[in-house]
């Protein structure tokens, strides 16, 4: 973070500390959690972390991860979100300092919003364990033969037309590698996105760039700015873009009741269960996703990205053209994103889209990820094929965490969550798949029963 912030005038600190209005610009000033949650608005944004109140209000258009994700917890306590999602809080602080106004007065809790004290400290005593262990350290060699894996894939699936030539079994053949190779390295770039936070010239960052840009054809930035508010406020709506469909479906308990009250009907949503199989899986990322990066890139324009998203399309074409022709190229790639976007959708909603599914509740970050999420069984096969996002509890908790580690940390995670009467839920995987599908249709019948009887 950097930049400085000024005090607006409604800065006041609160009644009877003796600072008079912007006494709070050097940090001097005491507020109550009354007065800082008042400052939750677009032009007029505070936050608490350690205590401290900062005035964001200028500072969130330049956040490096987006003005949205700071502005999701504005005029709250951010200091759970802010030590998970930055992996050196210290390198951070110092661009902190500028935009310091005081601190919480000595009679406040240090939560917010009644949160249970006990459980925020045994989580961040569990944290504290973690770091001691270096269990939120990276390997290098694990993620440099993770991506082998995926050059040979696609080494592989252009070897097969070289030797053989394009007759349709090898041409399929050579789509489900590709398609395997997409969705490996979508998931390889999930990891670098997350462990390249706030240090732009690490190794990971530039990784970053070269998987989901030229292995990919997408934009890092584009994906940081969606997928860090996912974490920040999930399964929470107008804050997690990952329950923005667009009145395209109905989801959890309440919205459907909402939208059958107000007798709002976009789609036949006691249908959506049918229609998600033609509309959800086949084009996320053909369609949706396709235009999404696109107009993000020119609209921000965001010239580097793009020229990393060119670059694959140019080498894809290179590659292809001279067994496919131009067209053919453009349907292999078409059904290869097909392809893609339909393991893309099961893995990432099987975790999420059945669990809760809210409007804003200012939980602590243990209770509020853990509401939202569920785990995977282990085993080979599912960690390779979610790219270890069958821990998806443990990936949330401490996004940064390589994924290497999910497997040692999930049973510290269980007993915390038992401690404390948090719910800690792991399925198969076909039931997380098919609870996608129950959800659907779950949430569609309260829609119709809304939308006819009330």
């Amino acid at each position: 973070m950097g930049g400085g912030g000024q005090q607006t005038e409604s800065s006041e600190p609160a009644k009877g500390d003796g600072v008079g209005p912007g006494g709070g610009r050097g940090g001097s000033a005491v507020y109550t959690w009354e007065e800082v949650q008042k400052h939750c608005h677009r032009g007029d944004q505070w936050l608490v972390i350690d205590r401290k109140v900062y005035n964001i209000t200028q500072w969130a258009k330049r956040h490096p991860g987006g003005i949205r994700v700071i502005s999701h917890f504005a005029g709250e306590d951010a200091t759970e979100a802010f030590v998970a999602f930055h992996p050196d809080p210290n390198f951070v602080r110092k661009f902190l300092k500028p935009l310091l106004i005081g601190e919480l007065a000595p009679t406040e809790p240090s939560q917010d919003q009644g949160k249970n004290a006990v459980l925020v400290q045994d989580f961040q005593a569990l944290r504290d364990r973690l770091e001691r262990e270096g269990l939120l350290r990276a390997r290098p060699l694990f993620f440099s033969l993770y991506l082998g894996h995926i050059l040979l894939l696609e080494a592989l699936a252009l070897g097969l037309l070289w030797v053989w030539g394009t007759s349709w079994s090898l041409t399929l053949l050579c789509s489900l590698m590709l398609a395997t190779s997409q969705a490996q390295a979508g998931w390889l770039q999930h990891d670098y996105g997350h462990l390249s936070v706030c240090k732009k010239s690490s190794w990971n960052h530039v990784l970053h760039k070269f998987v989901i840009g030229h292995l990919k054809g997408a934009s890092a930035n584009w994906w940081n700015h969606r997928h860090f508010q996912h974490h920040a406020k999930p399964n929470v709506f107008s804050k997690d873009p990952d329950v923005n469909s667009l009145h395209v479906f109905v989801l959890g308990d309440k919205q459907p009741v909402e939208y059958g009250i107000k007798k709002l009907k976009y789609m036949p949503y006691h249908h959506q269960h049918q229609y998600f199989f033609l509309i959800g899986p086949p084009l996320l990322i053909p369609v949706y996703f396709h235009i999404q990066i696109l107009r993000t890139m020119f609209l921000r324009q965001d010239w580097v990205d793009l020229a990393w998203s060119m670059s694959f399309y140019l080498r894809f074409f290179c590659c292809y053209y001279p067994f496919f022709g131009f067209f053919g190229s453009v349907a292999l790639i078409s059904f290869v994103r097909f392809l893609e976007s339909h393991w893309f959708v099961w893995v990432t909603q099987m975790n999420h889209l059945p669990m809760e599914i809210d409007h804003e509740r200012h939980q602590d970050w243990l209770t509020m990820q853990l509401s939202a999420t569920c785990n995977i069984e282990q085993s080979t096969f599912n960690d390779w094929f979610s790219g270890h996002l069958n821990f998806q509890i443990e990936h949330h908790l401490f996004p940064t965490m390589p994924r290497h580690n999910y497997h040692l940390v999930a049973p510290l995670v269980r007993a915390l969550c038992e401690k404390h009467g948090v719910p800690y839920q792991v399925k198969t995987l076909q039931k997380g798949m098919t609870d996608v599908v129950r959800s659907l249709k779950k949430s569609g019948d309260l829609w119709l029963d809304a939308y006819l009887h009330k």
